[in-house]
């Protein structure tokens, strides 16, 4: 009878959260229709409105996020949550999106921004609030309605950021409904919402499993997933102490929670040596060998996959769960291999403070070994490169990477801080890995472009001049 009662309320939960799928997605879309014809300004107050208040709860979002999913560090999700609040927004609102984009006069051309309608936005465990305040931010500034569609384990901060940003938007002007977020959790919650008739397009970051589940909901879809990013450290490298500093910093940063930070280290031979003793100097750990075998079940399942328990861990508590001894204060854990592939598993990508170190004879041997880390599970993603060599920086800009990174830390150049590419919180990775975009998704990619043509040349000529064949 028990077991019978569990079945029961098992089910009933799953029911409601379809449910809720459901009355969330016509929500939107009443809300959208509602918003929609809205002009630049007036979603741009809107923006603004949502930009502030997230900035100002940047610092509970970051704590309830640590407490809720036990992945990373809440001063660092601090600035992760402000780095959308104010980086980001400060970026996007100088954006045109609505109405009339650009004029071609001597073509008599027009472009003009469309809203799609309602976004499904799929929120990863590893930075959840901060990808809740990016996509609604872009998805509000191209005009459209987003529902939110967290991780089961990141659904509480989540929905509070969710309620934080809608509540402002209401205030500003906004119909209610224009942002939400899954009350109640699950997988099949998700798929309904992604499947739902009023869903027009699928904004999906995560895990291999969900950007399948996204790619295969029959909806136009932006969804990246993980990366494998490797850097070198070249021989004309202009200060080797900074490209350790650099890189530790970006790997360790909210402890590795970023697919887009180094996962590998690719060091030119003649200054291999010097480039371990700097980052042996940034609280890098070397581990020998029968560590690195205590450290992999820690972090991946028997079949691979990275193990949701160990992501987003700190250096000292990932060795202590594996059983080993490492210094106090180590930032980051590294790992000397001379494999890449399936019988190296710590050469995957990992979602925590781990390194992997390679040592190439020269330029074309790290070229060869950049490509078998790119292609083992990071294919279309990020590449770093420290080097002055320009004729380096050319040929490793042929490897299949939609950022290709000089002299700077992946995390911070390639969400756009450190380098001028486009501010965002969501990096395509290409046709390389799957996705359709390759670039750093802005509000640019969630509006409908149309164009007003008036007749440029006279259509009769095309028989007079026979196209000049």
């Amino acid at each position: 009878m028990k077991s019978g009662l569990a079945v029961a309320d098992h089910g009933d939960a799953d029911l409601s959260a379809l449910a809720d799928a459901r009355r969330k997605a016509r929500q939107a879309r009443d809300a959208f229709e509602v918003f929609e014809g809205a002009t630049q300004e007036q979603a741009d107050r809107i923006v603004r409105a949502m930009a502030a208040a997230a900035a100002g709860a940047a610092d509970e979002l970051a704590r309830l996020a640590v407490e809720e999913t036990g992945c990373g560090i809440y001063e660092d999700k601090i600035l992760k949550n402000l780095y959308n609040a104010r980086f980001v927004a400060d970026a996007i609102l100088r954006m045109r999106t609505l109405g009339v984009l650009w004029v071609d006069e001597p073509n008599r051309l027009t472009a003009l921004g469309s809203p799609m309608g309602v976004i499904a936005a799929v929120i990863p465990m590893t930075n959840p609030t901060s990808t809740v305040i990016f996509k609604c931010l872009i998805g509000v500034k191209a005009g459209n309605a987003v529902v939110c569609a967290p991780h089961p384990r990141a659904a509480k901060c989540c929905l509070r950021a969710a309620e934080v940003l809608a509540a402002a938007a209401e205030k500003a002007g906004a119909p209610r409904g224009l942002v939400s977020c899954l009350e109640q959790v699950t997988l099949p919650a998700t798929q309904e919402l992604m499947q739902h008739r009023d869903v027009s397009l699928v904004l999906a970051t995560g895990g291999s499993a969900m950007v399948r589940a996204a790619y295969s909901s029959g909806k136009p879809t932006f969804a990246v997933g993980p990366g494998n990013s490797p850097v070198y450290v070249h021989r004309s490298a202009k200060n080797l102490a900074e490209a350790a500093t650099m890189i530790v910093t970006s790997k360790a940063f909210d402890n590795g929670t970023a697919c887009v930070a180094e996962q590998a280290v690719v060091l030119d031979e003649p200054v291999a040596e010097a480039a371990i003793k700097a980052f042996e100097a940034q609280k890098t750990f070397f581990l020998p060998p029968a560590d690195q075998a205590k450290l992999i079940p820690v972090i991946f399942t028997e079949s691979g996959e990275l193990r949701p328990s160990g992501a987003g861990l700190a250096a000292a508590e990932l060795a202590k769960r594996a059983g080993i001894r490492i210094p106090e204060g180590t930032r980051v854990l590294g790992a000397l291999l001379d494999q890449v592939g399936p019988q190296a598993p710590l050469s995957r990508e990992i979602l925590g403070p781990v390194l992997v170190f390679y040592r190439a004879h020269d330029a074309q041997a790290a070229y060869r070994r950049c490509l078998e880390v790119l292609e083992f599970g990071g294919e279309g993603h990020t590449l770093g490169v420290h080097a002055t060599d320009e004729a380096v920086i050319a040929r490793f800009s042929s490897l299949p990477a939609s950022r290709i990174l000089i002299n700077t830390p992946l995390l911070f150049g390639g969400m756009g801080f450190s380098a001028a590419l486009e501010p965002s919180f969501m990096l395509g990775t290409g046709t390389w890995s799957g996705s359709i975009v390759s670039d750093n998704v802005t509000p640019l990619h969630l509006i409908n472009i149309k164009r007003v043509a008036h007749e440029s040349r006279p259509w009769r000529s095309l028989y007079d001049s026979k196209m000049g064949l």
